[in-house]
């Protein structure tokens, strides 16, 4: 395995790159062309780690990560909270007024809209916001523009005609960080999250039931998502990101409970709580 590489979706510049920097500064981080092949990368041993973003405090969850994580045999070591700050990115000497078109990946796009909408910029998607100031940059076209970061306009030699252009203050993205073996705190180490998958029959009070003993134990849930599997409506799949370690009672006495009413209960990882839920998430 290399131990020093830490694998993202995107290329160069992107803010799953940032985020990389931030959490491991001293490792070198691996683009890959996909979520999927960053974790294959971690699968297979040529990254240590896999930087995944799972949802945004504007645009929502990102597509596809979801469906991804339980098949991917690899368990959540760590979440990290990234600041998100997009930059107008142009080629060098482009005024305002020559632009016509922006392009981005679609969370960006959407993250910006109102900005978008004012100014009277068509929009192109794109599958990331790196590979997207990349094209703005070999196009050489003044009239066309993107959204990115700071980071991928210096890599690709465009400026940043305007920062922070998110319609709201705040942009996060939060992200899981991937490893192929559970790393698991202690209870007495912290605060900490558990992520768990499981599945249950879509039949009156289904899912009321399989979640009762989170609430008749006290356990906090912070996240649910819900997804159909295996191409039918009658069979749905849920993620959960609770408070708690399985090893202490309220959280062991929860998930004894789930196991009467759901099925492929899968524990994803459990992890120290990022400081930004204390200072933050209210």
């Amino acid at each position: 395995m290399n131990d020093n590489l830490i694998a993202f979706q995107g290329v160069r510049g992107a803010y799953s790159e940032l985020a990389c920097h931030a959490v491991f500064p001293t490792m070198m981080p691996l683009p890959c062309p996909s979520f999927e092949e960053a974790m294959i990368a971690v699968r297979d041993r040529d990254a240590q780690y896999a930087m995944i973003p799972v949802e945004n405090s504007i645009a929502g969850r990102v597509a596809d990560v979801h469906y991804l994580l339980p098949e991917s045999g690899l368990k959540i070591i760590g979440e990290h909270y990234q600041s998100v700050i997009h930059h107008l990115l142009v080629l060098p000497g482009t005024k305002r007024e020559d632009i016509r078109t922006v392009r981005s990946h679609i969370q960006a796009l959407t993250q910006c809209r109102k900005y978008i909408r004012e100014n009277g910029f068509l929009t192109q998607s794109w599958s990331d916001t790196a590979t997207a100031v990349e094209s703005v940059a070999a196009l050489k076209d003044p009239t066309i523009a993107a959204i990115g970061s700071n980071l991928a306009g210096e890599i690709y030699g465009l400026v940043s005609l305007e920062t922070d252009i998110a319609d709201m203050q705040g942009n996060t993205t939060r992200f899981l960080i991937l490893a192929r073996d559970a790393i698991t705190p202690r209870p007495t180490d912290g605060a900490c999250i558990t992520s768990l998958f499981f599945r249950v029959r879509s039949v009156p009070a289904a899912l009321y039931k399989a979640l009762g003993g989170f609430a008749t134990c006290g356990v906090n849930i912070t996240k649910i998502e819900s997804y159909c599997v295996d191409g039918c409506f009658n069979l749905a799949q849920f993620y959960i990101d609770v408070e708690g370690h399985p090893d202490e009672k309220c959280l062991k006495l929860a998930l004894e409970e789930l196991q009467f009413f759901a099925s492929e209960i899968h524990i994803m990882g459990t992890y120290h709580a990022n400081p930004y839920r204390r200072e933050h998430i209210k």
